[in-house]
This record gives structure tokens, sequence and C-alpha cells, in this order.
């Protein structure tokens, strides 16, 4: 597994912050059985960055929390069976890796959010992560039932990682 991990926040937030991306990342793909190494980009940004990328890419004049950029288009969520098909597209022709895209994070939203909840630090960038790697995954939350699925999956990666509230 290879995590490229950038911070450009500049302000240190008392955490490793690749340290956790790394243990995150890498239970989240454990946890969905993914049958590949792979890649994924992490950059940790500031509210005025992420603000113009969400709305540079969503058409949203806001900054926010997390913005995920997969690589991969997925039939269903967490099935990679499909992935054979797309070919060589989707993993690194060098290391064989599964290209899984970008993970851009707020650490200004994330103490904000972490003082909001009432919860640690670790916990919002954990959480955040986690959120991020199940849309990389092909998970998202456009209804009522994807959004309780994935709050679910959520759930249960944060709590095998002994991260709770």
């Amino acid at each position: 597994m290879t995590v490229d991990f950038e911070n450009e926040y500049g302000q240190d937030l008392g955490l490793d912050l690749k340290e956790i991306a790394e243990t995150v990342i890498f239970c989240s793909l454990d946890y969905m059985n993914c049958p590949y190494e792979a890649q994924v980009n992490v950059l940790i940004t500031n509210n005025d960055e992420i603000h113009q990328m969400n709305l540079m890419h969503r058409e949203i004049d806001r900054p926010t929390d997390v913005l995920s950029f997969p690589m991969v288009s997925y039939e269903h969520p967490g099935d990679f069976s499909v992935l054979e098909e797309c070919g060589m597209d989707c993993f690194e022709p060098d290391t064989g890796e599964l290209l899984l895209g970008d993970i851009v994070i707020s650490a200004d939203k994330v103490l904000e959010q972490a003082k909001e909840y009432g919860h640690s630090t670790k916990r919002e960038y954990a959480f955040l992560l986690t959120h991020s790697m199940l849309h990389l995954m092909g998970y998202d939350h456009m209804t009522e039932e994807e959004a309780r699925e994935m709050e679910r999956l959520q759930e249960e990666i944060l709590t095998q990682l002994d991260i709770r509230r």
C-alpha cells in the first residue's frame, strides 16, 4: 500500500497525521476486503484552499471538511471484482497497485468539528479519512439508504481501530 501524503496546513495538530492516515486507509481496505495493494493520495489543507477546490469541482461556494476524488467507477460499492475489466487503467503500471484516488481534508474543519461534536481531533480526522475511503471504494450518501450504509461501515471501521467518540 502506498499513501502519498502532503500536509500544506502549516500548523501542528498534535497528531501524526501521516501515520493515522496510513492506519485508517489500511484498515478501511482490509475491512472492505480489497484484494489489491492500493495507492491513495492524501492532502491536508485549510478552509481557503478546500473552499476553492469545492467551488471548482462541485460548484459549491463554501469550504467543506473533506473532498474525495475516486479514480475508479464501481457498478456496486465495494465490488472489486469488476476492476480486472478496466485493464491497466486503474492500476499503477510500475507497482501494480490499484489507484483508488485522492482525499483532501481541511484541518480547519477537523479542529472545528471535533470541538462542535465533542470528540477528539484524532477521532474527527479518522472519521473523515474513513468517510472518504468509502467514497473511493464506490459508496455514496445520496439516498437515505446509502447514507445509513455508509454510517454503519464508518462506525464499524472506526470501532475496529478503537477510535470512538
